[in-house]
């Protein structure tokens, strides 16, 4: 619409604004200005829920089992386990929701407006649709305003859109259907005044404003769960059943047999306490805490467990350009005058690097330089060895481009000191300032914008001599041509030098008086690093997507130094307006095949990760800005940036870059598949005690002999070995090629068939040697006691040499070092020592109804536990592909 309909519209008056009676109804109809809150469910529906998972009520069960029969102390630990997992799963709920606070904070601010003709100060929450707001520089926008009148705005909506340099505004009307990142004539709530002023009228309030359709899209985006706690769960409930059967199953054949019903309950009980795996909830969080301390270390904060072994699933990275893959410091690349083009090294604010052959550009580069560096308005300053930046990022870009051929800005200012400026406007497409140069007293005019417009207004162009020259127009116009098809921005400079005719300073003399002195292209270079990263995911089968706010020749540029582009697949840039044209069937497989995507909307962004996930992807996404929230709340895994990141990307995300560098994902990434790794060890060292001891006491209700285990030794076993030896195996370094392997399939199962085989065979020597050292000590004259310490004995030395095999799923204990983790083998000792205390201690024997053994029955079981190291070690030779 024009701005008059808008006014209509709304009813407002573009002078006077509002009336105060007419805001006040206003406020009562449309309420406050303000994102709505989360419908929270309440304290006690998000604590219960956090207890709702197949493996907590076997946990549950385990622990009321052993209060019932008297343990109090095991049942106190059982029990201690399900709420320390409880309250893990709380705090990473609360966080994630922290991310619509933040949200909600963002427009919270103080805004001018016009209300009954005068200007007033009020709270932005109470601005409702019509008022009349005024805009200055470094105001933060309140509300979505259509723009009424402006004087040379400019906004920084890189937080909304992506859009690495603030955006010129203006009044005019725009076609239907215009991106949100293109409607010039709009300012958006939540982003920032770059430079300017204006006056706007608020046409969308609160939750109907494009800050509030993000939050919505943040409060939709389902948080997904992990491949490993979908596989845990999946693993929990078929673990829940057959623990269940096999207890019925135990109970009822001993009914049969005719046993006592205390006995067979007792036997049942025993059963499913040694089905029960305690310790791998535990030992679950330990590893991912581990993990986190590790990837602390290498700059990457993690702020959702589960979040560590995602990583070590992810098959597709969408990361955002500006901040992440790039530096988001504007960097002059090349230079341009007419005699010659230079290469310019070094990037970012910091004035390291050259122009290289600087020498051939003479007076023209001198002044093409001094035009950029002197009709310019930002300062770039050092602080805690940081180069920052205040004003415009293009103007900083010509400031420090100037600084490498030794044009300081102090001494610039000091030499050419500004008397008068013409500012830069849409319309006007130029900026030029009037300065005098102090050698000769005499006026010098120093000028740049956009290339037609600068050109239109020469009469002539300076050689690298000096001399001035007619004018080559179409040369001038065809090298920005080819530098803007570089996806560089371009900018032209010129001078009215101080031997020329002094027609005067305004916009009608100015025209035909100045002299073309070159062009300047810059870029946001990418980071140095982020090329390597790139090709390492590539190598480790993650594939890479760019997903930008940006214009598309920018982002193919950039994604071309990246690795991401070549010219066999230009086809592979891909814009939000291509996405919209789209017919469904079309859509996933652009997708698939893209690898830029350009000036796509939060909402575009959203339904990629979803799109992605629907493939069967493992997804995830970078990003900085409030833009990427939804995006990075949707993806099985989001990582923000720390130093550039907006407090509302932090909060939606699983883990946040401290050095902002997108190489450090890749360590991430190996850090990820490293603790899924361990995690997966543990599992398969752990499940064949359990299953173990399970058969054991089912074998004996079986043959209605004496259980060779009591509940009380089953729960000894399960939660020593967990604690000393299990857990030593999150401590396991990672193995060597972890990066050149695939991603895990994340539909693969937990526990595949090689897994499956492996535990049952370690399984059936624990219960062969279990029950055939019982029995040889129990018919050779040991009481009942002594037979049983034995067989547990047994369970907790093969337990020890099967630890040392999975070390490595796939190699020989001896191939990767013994020594190489330290701290197992402490917990090898300690172990040892409580089985010691266990077997040699009268309290404990008192407590456990265990007894004192001799040396022969030692021999007879460390001869149990060489020979299970052997079979394994076998099996392992011969099904070497178990990882």
């Amino acid at each position: 619409m024009s701005a008059h309909e808008v006014v209509l519209l709304l009813e407002t008056d573009p002078q006077r604004g509002l009336s105060s009676a007419e805001a006040t109804r206003r406020r009562e109809r449309y309420g406050p200005n303000v994102l709505p809150a989360a419908g929270g469910g309440g304290l006690l529906r998000r604590i219960l829920r956090q207890f709702h998972n197949p493996l907590i009520y076997v946990l549950i069960a385990a622990g009321v089992v052993t209060a019932v029969l008297g343990e109090y102390v095991d049942s106190a630990v059982i029990f201690a386990v399900v709420l320390i997992n409880a309250g893990i799963g709380y705090a990473q709920e609360s966080r994630a929701e922290a991310a619509l606070d933040s949200l909600r904070s963002m427009v919270r601010t103080e805004a001018r407006v016009i209300r009954d003709g005068e200007l007033r100060a009020i709270s932005s929450d109470d601005l409702v649709p019509g008022d009349l707001v005024v805009l200055e520089a470094g105001d933060k926008v309140p509300v979505d305003l259509r723009l009424v009148r402006l004087a040379e705005l400019r906004v920084d909506e890189s937080a909304l859109t992506g859009e690495s340099v603030p955006v010129d505004k203006l009044e005019a009307e725009l076609p239907v259907g215009t991106p949100v990142a293109d409607r010039r004539n709009m300012v958006w709530s939540g982003t920032l005044v770059a430079a300017g002023g204006g006056a706007g009228i608020a046409v969308a309030t609160g939750a109907e404003t494009e800050l509030g359709q993000i939050h919505r899209l943040v409060g939709a985006a389902e948080v997904l769960a992990t491949p490993l706690t979908r596989k845990l769960a999946r693993f929990s409930k078929v673990l829940t059943v057959i623990i269940l059967v096999l207890a019925a199953v135990t109970f009822a054949v001993g009914l049969l047999r005719g046993q006592d019903v205390v006995e067979t309950f007792t036997a049942a009980v025993a059963l499913a306490v040694g089905a029960i795996p305690e310790g791998l909830p535990a030992a679950v969080t330990i590893t991912l805490a581990i993990g986190v301390t590790r990837m602390a270390r290498r700059r990457a904060v993690i702020r959702r467990l589960p979040a560590i072994e995602t990583l070590g699933s992810t098959t597709v990275v969408c990361s955002d350009k500006t901040g992440t893959l790039t530096e988001n410091q504007m960097t002059v690349r090349a230079l341009w005058t007419p005699d010659a083009e230079f290469e310019v090294t070094g990037s970012g604010y910091r004035p390291e690097g050259e122009v290289r052959d600087a020498g051939r550009g003479g007076a023209a580069l001198r002044w093409s330089l001094l035009a950029g560096a002197g009709c310019n308005d930002a300062r770039v300053r050092e602080q805690d060895d940081e180069w920052l930046l205040a004003g415009d990022p293009t103007e900083g870009a010509m400031q420090v481009v100037a600084a490498k051929v030794g044009i300081d800005h102090g001494r610039l200012s000091a030499d050419y000191p500004r008397r008068d400026t013409i500012p830069f406007d849409s319309k006007r497409q130029y900026m030029a300032t009037l300065h005098d140069e102090r050698s000769t007293g005499r006026a010098v005019v120093l000028a740049k914008g956009g290339v037609e417009r600068i050109v239109s207004m020469c009469r002539g162009e300076m050689g690298a001599d000096g001399e001035i020259r007619p004018l080559r127009a179409d040369t001038a116009l065809r090298a920005a041509e080819e530098l803007a098809g570089r996806g560089l921005r371009v900018l032209a400079t010129a001078v009215r030098p101080p031997d020329g005719p002094d027609d005067g300073f305004d916009e009608v003399a100015l025209p035909g008086t100045l002299v073309l002195t070159g062009l300047q292209a810059m870029l946001d270079p990418p980071r140095s690093a982020a090329a390597p990263a790139v090709r390492a995911c590539h190598s480790a089968g993650i594939d890479v997507k760019m997903i930008t706010g940006d214009h598309a020749a920018t982002a193919g540029a950039v994604a071309r130094q990246l690795g991401l582009l070549d010219s066999e697949r230009p086809d592979r840039v891909v814009t939000g307006t291509d996405l919209e044209e789209l017919p469904a069937e079309g859509f996933a497989e652009a997708v698939d095949r893209a690898a830029v995507f350009a000036r796509v909307s939060p909402e575009q962004k959203l339904r990629l990760v979803e799109t992605l996930q629907q493939r069967g992807h493992v997804v995830a996404v970078t990003g900085d800005g409030v833009n990427d929230a939804p995006a990075l709340r949707q993806a099985n895994i989001g990582i923000a940036m720390a130093r550039s990141g907006t407090e509302v990307a932090k909060e939606a995300a699983d883990m946040v870059l401290t050095d902002d560098d997108f190489a450090t994902i890749e360590a991430a990434v190996e850090e990820g598949r490293g603790v899924f790794d361990n995690i997966t060890k543990f599992i398969v060292w752990t499940l064949p005690t359990n299953l173990g001891e399970g058969l054991v006491v089912l074998v004996a209700i079986l043959l209605g002999a004496t259980l060779p285990l009591l509940p009380t030794q089953i729960l000894w076993i399960n939660m020593t070995t967990a604690v000393l030896l299990g857990l030593m195996l999150a401590f396991e370094p990672k193995e060597r090629g972890i990066m050149r392997r695939p991603p895990r399939d994340p539909d693969r199962p937990l526990l595949t068939g090689a897994v499956v085989i492996r535990i049952l065979l370690v399984a059936t020597l624990l219960v062969a040697g279990a029950w055939w050292v019982f029995q040889w000590e129990y018919s050779n004259g040991a009481d009942v006691a002594q037979a049983r310490t034995a067989a547990m004995n047994v369970f907790v030395v093969v337990e020890t040499f099967y630890l040392f095999s999975c070390r490595s799923l796939t190699r020989s204990a001896w191939r990767i070092g013994f020594f190489t983790n330290r701290l197992l083998l402490l917990g090898v000792a300690a172990q040892a020592l409580c089985q010691l205390a266990i077997t040699y201690l009268p309290p404990m024997n008192a407590i456990f109804g265990t007894a004192p053994i001799g040396p022969d029955v030692w021999l007879r079981i460390l001869a149990v536990g060489v020979v299970s190291a052997v079979v394994v070690a076998v099996d392992k030779r011969l099904r070497p592909n178990l990882g």
